[in-house]
C-alpha cells in the first residue's frame, strides 16, 4: 500500500555524461591510429644513367647595414662577387638568387648589387622581404602605425 501511495516518476533526460566520454575516447582513437592508417607504396624505382629532373640550386646574397656582401654564410667583396657567382651558374644554368638587404643600405648599392648579379648572366633574381607588420606605406612614405 505505501508503494501505491508514491508514484514513481521517470527522468524524462539522457544522462550525456556516458555518452561524452565515449565520443571524447573514439576521439582519441581516431586521432592516434590516422596517422599510422596511411601508408605508401612500397615500390622499386628503376635506374636511369640520364637524371632529367635537376635540383634547383638557390643562393642567398645578404647586405648587411654596413654594407659588407655575404653570398650565403660565405663573406665576399664586391670584386669576388661576379666572379663566384659566374661559377655558380657554370655548375647550375638554373640558379637562382635570393637578394636580402638591410631596410638602411643606400638604394645605389642595392642597385649595383643586382647589376653585379645580372652582369654574372643569372636571370632568376628574387628579392627578400619581411612580412607587412606594423609599418605601412601612405603617400610614398614609411609611416609607423598610430604615428600621423
Amino acid at each position: 500500500m505505501i508503494f501505491e501511495s508514491r508514484r514513481r516518476r521517470f527522468m524524462a533526460e539522457i544522462n550525456v555524461v556516458p555518452l561524452v566520454d565515449v565520443v571524447l575516447v573514439l576521439l582519441i582513437i581516431f586521432m592516434v591510429t590516422a596517422p599510422m592508417l596511411y601508408r605508401g607504396m612500397d615500390i622499386k624505382l628503376p635506374t636511369s644513367a640520364s637524371n632529367t629532373i635537376k635540383p634547383e640550386e638557390r643562393l642567398v646574397l645578404t647586405i648587411e647595414r654596413d654594407q659588407k656582401l655575404y653570398l650565403d654564410k660565405d663573406r665576399v667583396s664586391p670584386a669576388q662577387l661576379e666572379s663566384r657567382l659566374r661559377a655558380a651558374k657554370q655548375r647550375n644554368r638554373e640558379v637562382s638568387v635570393f637578394l636580402r638587404a638591410d631596410s638602411e643600405v643606400p638604394y645605389g648599392i642595392v642597385v649595383q648589387v643586382m647589376d653585379g648579379v645580372k652582369q654574372a648572366g643569372i636571370d632568376k633574381l628574387g628579392m627578400v622581404t619581411d612580412p607587412v607588420g606594423p609599418e605601412r606605406v601612405t603617400d610614398g612614405l614609411v609611416k609607423e602605425s598610430g604615428r600621423p
